[in-house]
């Protein structure tokens, strides 16, 4: 049995704010951990934000607006 201090929730909320964690993100992407870390190298994918020593997480919003702005250009590039 995992140990109950050691068991990630996967979904905080904060406020008004949503923050979600790596395998939400993968989730709702579709991506997997590497591609979200390489997108992010290249600053093509939002940042997370550190929540602890050992644990970050995504503004969902931001992750939102990133998928709809992929939706977007899908869409204008299948225009063309």
């Amino acid at each position: 049995m995992k140990n109950p201090r050691r068991v990630v929730k996967e979904v905080l909320f904060m406020d008004n704010l949503r923050i979600v964690k790596r395998p939400v993100v993968e989730s709702i992407t579709g991506l997997s951990r590497s591609s979200i870390y390489a997108l992010m190298s290249n600053n093509l994918f939002p940042h997370p934000i550190k929540l602890s020593e050992r644990s970050v997480g995504w503004l969902e919003h931001e992750v939102q607006a990133w998928l709809e702005n992929r939706i977007a250009a899908s869409r204008k590039a299948s225009v063309h």
